[in-house]
């Protein structure tokens, strides 16, 4: 007898609808799966025979064959047990055919005991699945692990049933007596703003305003940052403060940071990821775990830090290769990976947070302490991040140690440090204001202006403009570093409430550019 049932593949992001067919015969007893299976696919036969014996159904002593249609790509994950279990059934008559429809998708990964256990992924199949159906979507049926649930539920297309165990799903299904649909609440779909663990708040850092004032303005454009600063100045204490003045995710980049977690197995037991990530990646990493990959690929630092932050401490230790991998993604904001067996995209929309001492000695420039570098050696130094990714970091701010009345509140005239959630506010405001400026442009903030738009939105007046020649002539700056001045310029506008940008603030702007007074 022939069975079909319908699940779904991921390669990359991309999902294909995959028909599992089943046929038992009468000849020498054995179990084949079929359709480029890859080894955890082959595995799925002791566990789905294993599942249906302790689920109290029978197992055929029969010639079975379960292909994976179409039969010409590869099939890789766990989530292929329950579908090839409910094909089984059916193609023996333990569950009648005319039960499963051909609107009906199985995903799951069963246990040896029958239950059925979270598979990575989920989001990014059903999305995909309901994509291709387009109108039609509300008339799915998906049968999930139980576990995945409420992460496949915030798609909200299709009808989400969580299964517990495979007797549980052929009973109901027997049955028709399905219980309700997973669904999510509009609580649910809140997202936090508080400071979590592992960040700071702004107010808890003592002094540093000009750097806050840097930070704002990156937070307000989407612009890229590097600190520059001797040990101990509170670089990485800054940069673990910047997400919390990033205004809150959107519901549609909320779905597809979740997206990207899930398929590389990092929800953490979370449904959907409420807050912007934050990755920072020890300076020993290599390409692929930056860009993304592997034989079934999955998402790299780049991509699971999507709409947050990419932190890179110490950036001149990284090899200047796995630098170089950043800098097509920080323009394009997407990654292309291509292999032998296929090649996928995953999106790469982060911010670049880095960090580095100001010389080998890490004491340029330090009142402090005499540093031992020659000029030449700080060049060199600065010269291992090379002048292309440079021109990709809008900010680049000198971060001074803190003195003594400053860490003790003891500083006279300071005004009081303004909490994470003041700042982000006014961030929100600037935001809202670009939202506004490019609603007919595939455009987010000012970072993503690219040359074409930078006449209509960074326009110059007379005097603006004098500045503007001056400022590159005598810093030298490449056409990027041009552009990058004024977008930042623009964005200082932008907070300030100002239709044009003026004098004042593309000098602002250039006080950010610290390195190009260096290399």
């Amino acid at each position: 007898m022939l069975a079909k049932v319908r699940t779904v593949s991921l390669y990359g992001l991309e999902s294909r609808i995959v028909t599992v067919e089943t046929d038992i015969s009468n000849g020498i007893p054995c179990f084949d799966i079929v359709g480029l299976p890859e080894a955890a696919v082959r595995e799925s036969r002791e566990r789905v025979k294993a599942a249906l014996k302790n689920s109290g159904f029978a197992f055929p002593a029969k010639r079975i064959v379960v292909n994976l249609a179409p039969a010409d790509l590869k099939k890789n994950g766990t989530g292929f047990d329950l579908p090839v279990a409910v094909s089984l059934l059916a193609a023996t008559g333990q569950l009648s055919a005319d039960r499963v429809g051909e609107n009906d998708f199985f995903i799951g990964e069963l246990s040896l005991d029958g239950s059925v256990t979270a598979v990575n992924g989920v989001l990014p199949m059903v999305g995909g699945v309901c994509e291709s159906y387009g109108e039609d979507a509300a008339g799915l049926r998906l049968f999930l692990p139980k576990d995945n649930g409420k992460e496949a539920a915030f798609d909200g297309r299709g009808r989400v049933y969580g299964v517990s165990s495979l007797r549980e799903l052929a009973e109901a299904l027997a049955a028709d007596a399905l219980p309700e649909p997973v669904r999510v609440g509009e609580e649910e779909l809140a997202f936090d703003t508080a400071v979590s663990d592992g960040l700071v708040d702004m107010k808890e850092i003592k002094g540093q305003s000009q750097i806050k004032r840097g930070l704002e303005i990156a937070a307000a454009g989407g612009h890229n940052v590097l600190l520059i600063g001797v040990p101990g100045s509170g670089k990485t204490l800054l940069a673990r403060s910047f997400p919390t003045i990033l205004p809150p995710l959107t519901r549609s980049e909320a779905l597809e940071v979740t997206a990207l977690h899930s398929l590389a197995g990092e929800l953490g037991g979370e449904s959907l990821v409420r807050r912007r990530p934050f990755r920072s990646p020890h300076h020993t990493a290599s390409p692929v775990s930056l860009t993304g990959g592997g034989v079934v690929p999955k998402p790299g630092e780049i991509s699971l830090a999507g709409h947050g932050v990419l932190f890179l401490d110490e950036i001149v230790e990284f090899p200047k290769n796995v630098l170089q991998v950043l800098r097509q993604p920080l323009e394009d904001k997407v990654i292309h990976i291509a292999r032998a067996s296929g090649s996928c995209s995953f999106p790469a929309d982060f911010q670049l947070i880095a960090a580095c001492n100001p010389c080998p000695c890490g004491f340029y420039g330090d009142p402090e302490r005499e540093c031992t570098c020659t000029q030449q050696q700080v060049r060199r130094y600065f010269n291992k991040l090379g002048g292309p990714l440079l021109d990709r970091i809008d900010l680049h701010m000198n971060v001074s140690r803190v003195s003594y009345g400053e860490l003790h509140d003891e500083e006279t005239g300071a005004p009081p440090a303004e909490s994470s959630e003041t700042i982000r506010r006014r961030v929100a405001a600037a935001r809202e204001i670009q939202r506004r400026r490019y609603r007919e442009l595939p455009i987010d903030c000012n970072a993503g202006l690219d040359r074409r738009f930078i006449a209509s939105f960074c326009g110059l007046n007379r005097e603006a403009s004098a500045v503007m020649e001056r400022v590159f002539q005598r810093l030298d700056l490449s056409a990027r570093g041009h552009d990058r001045v004024l977008k930042v310029a623009r964005t200082i506008a932008d907070l300030a409430g100002e239709k044009d940008i003026r004098s004042e603030h593309i000098l602002e702007a250039v006080r950010y550019r610290s390195l190009d007074r260096i290399v």
